[in-house]
C-alpha cells in the first residue's frame, strides 16, 4: 500500500471536469463523475500522450494523439489503437482535500 498524497483541492476539480497532477513521480490524472473522484494515470499507453490534453467524453478520457478512449472509472482501453489499460488509483476526499493513494 501507497502512502495517500494531498492532490487537489476538492473545490479545484467540478462534476464532469478532470485535472492532471505529479505526485511521487506519478503523471495522474483526477476526474469528477457522478459526484465521485477517480484517478488513473495521465499518460496514454498506446504513444505516452498526455491525457490532460485530451477531452472529456461522459466518463472516458479521449487521447489527443490518436483518439483512444479511456475509462476514467476502471482506466480500461475502451477503443484501439490503445490496448492496455490505465493504471487506477485509490482516492478519497477529507474535508476539502482530494488524496491519492501513490
Amino acid at each position: 500500500m501507497g502512502d495517500y498524497l494531498a492532490a487537489l483541492k476538492a473545490a479545484d476539480l467540478s462534476e464532469g471536469s478532470m485535472s492532471a497532477v505529479d505526485l511521487k513521480g506519478e503523471h495522474i490524472l483526477l476526474s469528477r463523475i457522478g459526484g465521485d473522484v477517480y484517478a488513473v494515470a495521465g499518460t496514454c499507453t498506446h504513444e505516452e500522450a498526455d491525457l490532460s490534453k485530451g477531452f472529456l467524453l461522459e466518463d472516458r478520457v479521449v487521447c489527443p494523439l490518436h483518439l483512444s478512449q479511456f475509462d476514467l472509472r476502471t482506466g480500461e482501453a475502451v477503443n484501439p489503437p490503445a490496448t492496455v489499460p490505465l493504471r487506477r488509483y485509490n482516492t478519497r476526499v477529507e474535508g476539502e482535500t482530494i488524496y491519492v493513494e501513490v
